[in-house]
This record gives C-alpha cells, structure tokens and sequence, in this order.
C-alpha cells in the first residue's frame, strides 16, 4: 500500500512541475535555446553593424555553436564559412593574421569572419535581412539571379518561391531562430 501511495505522490509532483513548466514555458527558453559565445558575437555585430540576434541565429543554423565543424561541402567552424569566401573576407576586410585554419577551432576569428561577410551581404542586398541570409547560404550570385528574374521579391512572405530547398528552409529556420533570441536576449 505505501508503494501505491508513494508512486501517485511522485506522479502527482511530476505532474505539477510539466504543468509549471508548460504554463512557465519561459523558464526552459534559454535552456532549449542557449547562446554561446556571447561576448564574441556582441563585439563582432557591434564592429560590423549587425544585430547580433542575427549572427547568433546564423550559428545556430549552423553549426548548433560546435566549434571544430566542417561541412561535407567544406564549409568551415562556428558560421561555416567556405575556405574561398573566408580568404576573400580576409583579404578584402585587412584581416591580419588570420588563416581558414583558424575558422575551424577559434570560435572569435570564425565570428569576425562571418559576422563581416553578413554585413557586406546585408549591404548587398540593400539592407534586406532576409535576402541577405538567403544569400549567405546559396550565395549571392543565386539570390541576385533570382531577384532579377522575378523568380524571389526577397520577403519572408514569398519564401516558398526560393527555388532551393535547402535555402528555403535556411531562411525559415535563421528566421525562427533570430526572433526566438530576440525575444529571449533583447540586450545581446
């Protein structure tokens, strides 16, 4: 009998805490959706005029803020940054010091790096956010191509009309990912 009663105690207590937790759901946010690196993404979006919601949605999307990543295609550390984009950002923002290898393991070159290539395609794209990230995962050519065409306006509205799957769901899920931490740290 007091097994019995001990069970429907704990079952009882389990209960009420998934229903605090349901009802508090803004307790587990920033478990469920941590940022790492906050100090490294708040100087590099501050230097490069770039909210850094943005930048920590892009690492999330990722590379889940793992350092060490490299994609099947080559892409390489926090952003994944492909090596030849990473040496045009290099040589085109003055960076001194600083080679590809060093995307792979240090989390504050790899978010510079980035950081400074998401300003220039925000720039691009005539500070439209969303083409901008779109075209930070197809690459500017496509999007530019698309825009030109007809084929994509660059809104969020008209995402489905992105002729690469994989860069349609980029772009929803940076996007979901950028208001979830706008939400959570507005003073990133």
């Amino acid at each position: 009998m007091k097994l019995r009663v001990r069970k429907r105690f704990y079952l009882i207590v389990l209960l009420i805490i998934c229903a605090v937790l349901f009802v508090k759901s803004d307790l587990l946010a920033p478990i469920i959706y941590p940022v790492h690196f906050k100090d490294d993404i708040r100087i590099s979006a501050s230097n490069y005029n770039v909210e850094p919601q943005l930048v920590a949605a892009i690492i999330r999307s990722e590379s889940n803020f793992k350092t060490g990543r490299e994609s099947r295609k080559g892409a390489l550390g926090l952003m994944q940054i492909m090596p030849s984009t990473a040496e045009w950002v290099v040589q085109k923002a003055g960076f001194d010091n600083v080679s590809v290898d060093m995307l792979r393991d240090r989390a504050d070159i790899s978010i510079e790096v980035g950081t400074w290539y998401l300003s220039s395609l925000v720039e691009q794209f005539d500070n439209n956010k969303i083409a901008a990230v779109a075209a930070y995962n197809a690459g500017p050519g496509n999007v530019r191509k698309w825009l030109n065409s007809g084929v994509w306006d660059g809104n969020l509205e008209t995402v489905k009309q992105i002729p690469f799957g994989e860069t349609r769901h980029y772009v929803q899920r940076v996007h979901y990912y950028y208001n979830k931490y706008k939400e959570l740290y507005p003073n990133m």
